[in-house]
């Protein structure tokens, strides 16, 4: 049996490549998942000592592949901390009021009812000194009083503060992803900006100056193409060329989510393969024209760099995000394939690009759209190499055979990209959109024969002045996708709430899923036995009792039902949605509030759950009462020095400085009664890494405090 595993093994030997970034981003996903930053020299005495031990087993058999393995996580986890030193740059401390900033923009990014958001690389900000100074910042500016371009140097006033912890305990943490961009700070304009007229040449290199050269660019490239199709239709053409999404309207953006059309929003894979299949497939067209060409030349390597110099032309237009460049190295790599007379969709080449991903940018191993990105291309190739074998008969059907096969292709190119990416988007989004293969079915056609193709076109002409023409042929293809996004969207269930998945559950899923489309033999299989195990127990992630946040404006309790309900300000109600969302309840958070399960007055409000009084201290003449009466108390004002009788304070300072607050609630066994089983943190689920502020010490009087029934008072 053992000989029949080794020989299987051997059979396999042609796709362990494959496994490479995988290895690697095992590395890179340990790296991250640490609670405590490892120490640089740490990190890269790893890889070599991994790299002993692989020299060692060199001729162990399958003690080697595993060591091999070993070393390609190694490196994962010293390219990340490498990669995180590299991006380090100031994070601001703490949040300041009318901050006097001067700067150079970066980005303008506009939004759909007024104003823009800026992105300005720092060069002062008045009361900090430079060491302090955040490398750049994104401030949101409701009125301009001067068109702004990328390279104008502006001064501003504006409120600041350090970018935003996770909603809750285990929720995305936008610092994390701001810290890899080198934005150590966010806010809002109190005054509009003022340009600088002198503040342009300063501290310019020529990258910068090429890079605001850029961005005026797709600005001007945005304007044109407003002004030639106006209103959301002509905001959704922006997007697509140039990658700027600010100006859709948040109801257009809900009706692209609900449908599973957003990612066609998002400018990545699809858009990069349709702009530059379809200059390879002009090119090809063109020079076959010319028989004394053809013959002669390899006209298929030309259109190969015809296609790679117009993908890299549409990278640079779309803005460069990391998915547009994640999707160029994909491309890139598929094209030299072809230049170099090798087949251009195969696992290779994906695993290639993959890994130069990971190893350049790291981060992007956290990011969905890396993770859905990936799944759907591996999941369409693993598919196609199973039907390779058929090519032929279908070569033998006929037109009609042909025409059936293409449409065929189509549907399940469809259905198992989106079974694909479905665990990836239960995971993060808690969402499941039912009629997404619908909607894709309408629309991917429409993007892939119309939108995309008058988008190139557009490009083309625009020097020339004649962009309308394809801008008019863009719109109406636009104006299908939308409405068959709003038609989808509004059908009866069109979206489904997921709660939270376990972390194991996802790790199952996705490990599943990789063995059964890397592997090629009859054991690949075995996939589907670990994604069933993780969909068995996707449900069994345990779910806290009460949730505080907000600085303690905001507290939630589960009723009986195992539903929150919450009480807290009306307005800004962010908080409470990522707490619904990770809940998988899709109700609005306004009938969330309007529950009856608090009973408030002036002074404060209070609860009862699982036989326990909740309360939430508005106002300093209710501390002391609360603190007599309730069992857990949430207060904004400080709670009085005598407060030990509740099983927990906690206060406004506590959660400000370590986020929401989740309690879970467990029974005794001894005496039958109710009591906090533990208490989580934002904080102490993202540990002390550079992009999360470490928790500061406090009085003792200021700190969250527990005791149990069987405490004295």
């Amino acid at each position: 049996r053992v000989a029949g595993r080794a020989a299987q093994a051997e059979r396999e030997r042609a796709r362990w490549f494959v496994w490479l970034p995988v290895a690697v981003g095992a590395g890179i996903a340990a790296y991250f998942s640490l609670g405590t930053e490892p120490g640089l020299w740490m990190a890269l005495a790893l890889p070599v000592m991994a790299l002993g031990v692989a020299g060692a087993a060199r001729n162990a058999g399958l003690v080697y592949v595993l060591a091999l393995a070993g070393l390609a996580a190694s490196l994962g986890f010293a390219v990340a901390k490498v990669r995180t030193e590299w991006t380090r740059a100031p994070v601001l401390a703490n949040e300041m009021r009318r901050a006097n900033v001067e700067g150079i923009v970066e980005l303008v990014e506009p939004r759909p009812t007024r104003g823009a958001r800026l992105t300005i690389r720092v060069m002062q900000i008045g009361g900090l000194a430079s060491a302090q100074q955040p490398a750049r910042i994104r401030v949101r500016v409701m009125t301009l009083r001067e068109r702004l371009k990328p390279g104008d140097a502006v001064r501003l006033r504006a409120s600041l503060r350090p970018p935003s912890m996770p909603a809750l305990p285990g929720g995305y943490d936008f610092a994390r992803w701001a810290w890899f961009q080198g934005v150590g700070a966010t806010g809002y304009a109190i005054h509009p900006p003022e340009i600088v007229a002198d503040g342009a040449t300063r501290e310019q290199g020529a990258l910068q100056d090429a890079k605001a050269a850029l961005e005026r660019l797709r600005q001007a490239i945005g304007e044109r193409v407003k002004a030639a199709v106006p209103g959301e239709t002509g905001a959704i053409a922006v997007s697509l060329i140039t990658g700027e999404r600010g100006a859709i309207t948040e109801a257009t953006n809900e009706a692209y989510r609900d449908s599973g059309l957003v990612h066609i929003l998002s400018i990545s894979g699809l858009h990069m393969a349709i702009m530059a299949g379809f200059v390879y497939g002009a090119m090809r067209l063109v020079l076959a024209a010319f028989p004394s060409i053809a013959l002669r030349y390899p006209t298929k390597k030309w259109a190969a760099a015809a296609a790679l110099m117009g993908g890299a032309t549409y990278l640079l237009i779309s803005g460069g995000s990391i998915p547009t460049i994640r999707a160029f190295i994909m491309i890139a790599i598929m094209f030299t394939a072809v230049m170099l007379d090798r087949q251009a969709l195969a696992m290779r080449n994906v695993a290639i690009a993959a890994l130069v991903v990971l190893l350049l940018m790291p981060e992007s191993l956290l990011d969905p759209g890396f993770q859905m990105s990936f799944a759907a291309v591996v999941s369409l190739i693993a598919a196609y190499e199973a039907a390779r074998e058929r090519t032929e008969e279908r070569e033998r059907g006929g037109w009609h055979r042909a025409i059936a096969f293409f449409l065929g292709g189509i549907v399940m190119s469809t259905v198992i990209a989106s079974l694909a990416v479905a665990p990836i988007g239960a995971y993060h989004f808690h969402r499941s959109q039912q009629y997404a293969l619908l909607a894709n079915l309408v629309a991917v056609p429409v993007v892939n024969l119309v939108v995309m193709p008058a988008a190139l076109l557009t490009l083309v002409a625009m020097p020339f002045g004649l962009e309308a023409l394809p801008l008019a042929v863009m719109a109406k293809g636009i104006d299908a996708m939308t409405e068959t996004a709003k038609w989808v969207a509004a059908l009866p269930g069109a979206v489904a709430s997921i709660p939270e998945i376990s972390d194991a559950s996802f790790a199952l899923m996705i490990g599943g899923g990789l063995w059964l489309t890397l592997w090629q033999t009859r054991w690949r299989t075995l996939g589907l036995a670990a994604v069933g195990g993780g969909v068995l127990i996707a449900g069994g992630t345990e779910r806290p009792d009460i949730l505080a946040g907000r600085g303690g404006e905001l507290v939630a309790v589960r009723g009986s039902d195992g539903l929150l309900a919450a009480t807290g300000p009306r307005r800004g109600s962010f908080e409470l949605d990522r707490w619904l969302e990770h809940d998988g309840d899709g109700r609005a958070t306004r009938e969330v509030l309007k529950s009856r399960a608090f009973r408030c007055d002036g002074a404060g409000c209070t609860a009862r759950i699982q036989g326990l009084g909740v309360a939430v201290t508005r106002h300093p003449s209710a501390a002391a009462e609360d603190c007599l009466r309730s069992e857990i108390v949430v207060t904004e004002p400080r709670p009085p020095r005598g407060c030990t009788k509740p099983l927990a304070v906690i206060d406004r300072w506590s959660l400000r400085r370590d986020g929401t607050h989740a309690i879970y609630l467990e029974t005794d066994e001894m005496s039958g009664k109710p009591r906090i089983a533990r208490i989580e943190t934002v904080a102490g689920r993202r540990g002390v890494r550079p992009w999360s502020e470490p928790p500061r010490l406090v009085r003792a009087d200021n700190k969250v405090r527990r005791r149990t029934h069987d405490d004295p008072d």
